[in-house]
């Protein structure tokens, strides 16, 4: 006997339910207003299929003319045993509230299953959606990838994709914009083997197909748009950007054409200036907390490290779902830890779980740049903080030479500078990151650039100076732009 399709089943099921209940069988109109579909010739189609795989038979002349073939003999009744969450896990319950007639010659013992109502939209790429029945195989074990009932916590239960990890469960939602679970305990109660469409036509699901941008962000003190690029990348949709540096803006624009920037002051951008957003981005000015700055911190005479407040006035008054702040190492250190001490403690008095970590470019970027920042990271979901995990290391393979320009124009050679007699003896070879420290010349032995600053060279910066086939020269803004990780074309 053939399978049905899922359409094929619901007719099915419906024929076999209203023939048990009324003793007669249902017209094509109640077939059809049952399932609302909008055409009777798709039920016809149906019922036709049926006929010619053996399930039903049809006499001509007569409004009620289905009858089921007596031969079959694998219609199993399913308990219906309540909800599951296809999104938060909810509580389990077994409570037995109704059964489901199935024709499927694979179930030969229906103790050995049991079904689910679907609650929530985290497994719809996987054609699973809300309000959906989900019959599960009861087993304790199960392979990797498939979908599963697993109780989590205390006596939680969700539905999801399984995978074993080292030492950890990995249960994933098929949902682009919802984060995967990680538990160290997982319980399979059973893996899923059929899923019976709710009675809705699939075209009435499309609607609540996510959209590739799944999370709107703001980018604050937006640069040139380093951090938007790499949440963009990551599927994210910018809506709002904010620099007070006119600058930004021609390099912000010609990379993002719907840029979205504002030149302003943060302290004059109004609540109500801001549109919808889930995730704030914020590099905020570090300054005030970097050795070059003097590391004056929230003293700071030009009033960089009070900004940050201006981030914390923002997430008050919008409770977006979460934020990654940026800024230099030495925030965590500054002011004896104080300065860390207050963020820290204004974010999570603003409901948020805060976690945080100092990254390397040069080891998680595979940038030769020794380029050390804090990154901060708040949700206000519990599992997405405990889920998330800031990245593994990864090997540097690039050197400084790959990623330098070919063609350099004179401008940036020192050659017949006055500088240059002063640095021709030092430095001598070519593809070498050398140091102009204002009054020496510095090898840089760990073959890495060095930390790039904003002007340069001055407040007690390095300067990177290279030696190339034409001369001594200082690195052009596209190589900065390549040592800080940007694509070739930015």
């Amino acid at each position: 006997m053939s399978k049905l399709t899922k359409k094929q089943k619901l007719v099915f099921d419906f024929i076999n339910t209203y023939i048990s209940e009324n003793g007669i069988s249902p017209t094509i109109e109640e077939i059809r207003k049952e399932l609302k579909l909008k055409a009777v010739s798709t039920i016809h189609e149906h019922i036709n299929s049926l006929e010619v795989k053996g399930y039903i038979s049809k006499s001509e002349n007569s409004a009620r003319s289905l009858s089921l073939i007596k031969e079959i003999k694998s219609v199993v009744e399913i308990p219906i045993l309540g909800n599951i969450a296809a999104g938060q896990p909810i509580e389990a319950i077994e409570n037995r509230e109704d059964f489901i007639s199935l024709v499927d010659p694979s179930i030969q013992n229906s103790k050995d299953y049991y079904a689910l109502r679907v609650v929530g939209e985290s497994m719809v790429d996987e054609g699973i959606f809300d309000g959906d029945i989900v019959v599960i195989k009861k087993q304790s074990v199960a392979e990797n990838g498939q979908t599963v009932v697993a109780i989590i916590d205390d006596n939680e239960a969700t539905l999801k994709k399984l995978y074993k990890e080292k030492s950890r469960f990995r249960l994933e939602p098929r949902n682009q914009s919802m984060l995967p679970f990680y538990r160290k305990e997982v319980e399979v109660r059973g893996v899923v083997v059929q899923v019976i469409r709710n009675i809705q036509s699939e075209e009435e699901y499309k609607p609540k197909q996510k959209t590739k941008h799944s999370f709107n962000t703001i980018d604050l003190f937006a640069g040139v748009g380093g951090i938007r690029l790499g949440f963009e990348n990551a599927g994210f949709k910018t809506v709002f950007a904010n620099d007070f540096e006119p600058q930004c803006k021609d390099t912000y624009d010609l990379n993002f054409k719907d840029s979205k920037l504002i030149v302003e002051d943060i302290r004059k951008i109004g609540i109500d200036d801001l549109p919808k957003f889930d995730f704030l981005l914020g590099g905020f000015p570090c300054q005030a907390f970097s050795i070059a700055g003097y590391r004056h911190g929230f003293k700071d005479k030009k009033d960089r490290g009070n900004l940050f407040f201006d981030i914390a006035r923002i997430i008050e008054a919008r409770k977006p779902e979460g934020f990654l702040l940026e800024n230099v190492k030495n925030l965590k250190s500054h002011d004896s830890g104080k300065t860390f001490e207050v963020i820290e403690k204004t974010l999570e008095d603003l409901g948020y779980y805060v976690k945080s970590k100092v990254l390397n470019t040069m080891e998680y970027g595979n940038v030769p740049q020794n380029r050390e920042r804090i990154y901060i990271v708040g949700f206000k979901n519990k599992n997405y903080f405990e889920n998330f995990e800031f990245p593994k290391p990864v090997k540097l393979t690039k050197k400084v030479t790959d990623l330098l320009e070919k063609n350099v124009p004179e401008k940036y050679y020192y050659n017949d500078k006055p500088l240059y007699k002063r640095l021709k003896d030092s430095v001598k070879e070519e593809g070498k990151v050398y140091q102009w420290r204002r009054q020496y010349v510095r090898e840089n032995k760990s073959g890495v650039c060095p930390t790039l600053t904003a002007n340069m060279g001055t407040g007690g910066h390095n300067v990177p100076i290279i030696k190339d086939k034409k001369g001594i020269r200082k690195l052009t803004p596209l190589d900065c732009f390549r040592l800080q990780g940007f694509p070739k074309d930015y």
